[in-house]
């Protein structure tokens, strides 16, 4: 990531100016937060010095998006919904409200998959707050972009532009077709949003799950009807019982959570379906990741509990390391589908949190 301060872009600009890509950023400032007169002009000069490929265009508006008690993920929601509303690209929020994550007080947050950015303006002192707001805003508009410090002028340029130039949509294509437009042309903007919502923590961060789960497969571990139905399905029909459990948790995730959007006029279509399919992958790619922590701790208990005379006398099975796998395979998978019911149990703030939210220092 560049750093806000540096006035020399990573490239030179392109040869012509008024083929720049153009953003619009909303700055949406509570009146108490409102740190100098012309914040806006600059941080628009902050990110036209550092970052000449781009024409910057900021909008403020006074707003204090909601009142407390209130959360980073309702004002990040909030502000998201003033971004579809006013067709920004990204949207920045300036708040005078203590907020928390946690025991963690909040200084920034934010949520690449919304395009929303967080800045806390008292929780960054009192002392030159200006200058920390302004490169606070730069450096949120750096992640949000996936900018990084290694970028050449043409990186910047084709994230930009994938960011600012909507796909249209066309009277003679079906969903299908347009979702195939909109996917084959944002493929860099959709691997950016997954990887900033971190998917391999996100099962660290959904406890209960992980206890419910843990406690139905010691339960499924210790019994014969497992080893048995183990060894007679297969590594082909384990495979599959596999991916089924981790769809259902997913499944589970998104609807319980109230993750999956729909838009509410056509000029929102392309925003919300990268939105959806980012969510998507970002809570498959999450739950896949607990599956397979699942397992591990599976087959470790299946060594130290099994043995081979019980298991004999007890299914009836040939004793051998394979069987022992295929009995963790079996329980990992039947108590994955079981945390897609203990899924329910999550909070939904919890949830939205952990697949969206981050520090701008964090994975």
């Amino acid at each position: 990531m560049a750093s806000g301060g540096d006035a020399s872009g990573p490239d030179t600009a392109p040869s012509d100016p008024s083929d720049r890509p153009v953003l619009d950023v909303g700055l949406v400032v509570s009146p108490a937060a409102l740190t100098s007169a012309t914040l806006a002009s600059d941080v628009t000069a902050a990110l036209a010095a550092q970052y000449p490929q781009v024409e910057w265009n900021l909008v403020v508006v006074e707003d204090r998006l909601a009142e407390p008690p209130v959360t980073p993920l309702d004002l990040i929601e909030t502000a998201r919904d003033r971004m579809l509303d006013e067709n920004w690209d990204l949207v920045l929020v300036l708040t005078d409200l203590p907020l928390k994550d946690g025991r963690r007080v909040v200084q920034t947050q934010l949520s690449p998959v919304h395009g929303v950015g967080l800045v806390v303006v008292p929780a960054l002192g009192d002392v030159q707050v200006a200058t920390k707001v302004r490169a606070a805003c730069v450096r949120l508009v750096e992640e949000l972009l996936h900018f990084d410090e290694g970028d050449t002028s043409d990186d910047i340029d084709r994230r930009a532009r994938q960011r600012a130039e909507d796909v249209e949509g066309r009277d003679d294509e079906n969903p299908v077709q347009f979702a195939a437009r909109v996917l084959g042309g944002n493929v860099g903007v959709l691997l950016g949003l997954v990887r900033a919502n971190r998917p391999l923590t996100l099962a660290l961060r959904l406890s209960q799950l992980i206890a419910v789960t843990a406690a139905a497969g010691a339960l499924m571990l210790i019994t014969p009807d497992i080893w048995v139905l183990a060894t007679n399905y297969g590594p082909w029909r384990l495979g599959l019982l596999s991916v089924i459990a981790v769809v259902a948790v997913a499944v589970s995730l998104i609807v319980g959570a109230k993750l999956w959007e729909r838009p509410r006029r056509k000029a929102e279509r392309e925003q919300v379906m990268l939105f959806n399919v980012a969510t998507a992958l970002t809570m498959t790619i999450g739950v896949s990741v607990f599956y397979l922590a699942v397992f591990l701790l599976a087959l470790a208990a299946a060594f130290l509990l099994l043995d081979g005379h019980s298991f004999q006398q007890l299914s009836d099975q040939s004793w051998s390391i394979g069987k022992i796998v295929e009995s963790a395979w079996m329980t990992a998978s039947l108590a994955t589908l079981g945390g897609a019911v203990g899924a329910g149990l999550e909070e939904d703030d919890i949830i939205r949190a952990a697949a969206y939210t981050r520090g701008p220092d964090e994975g």
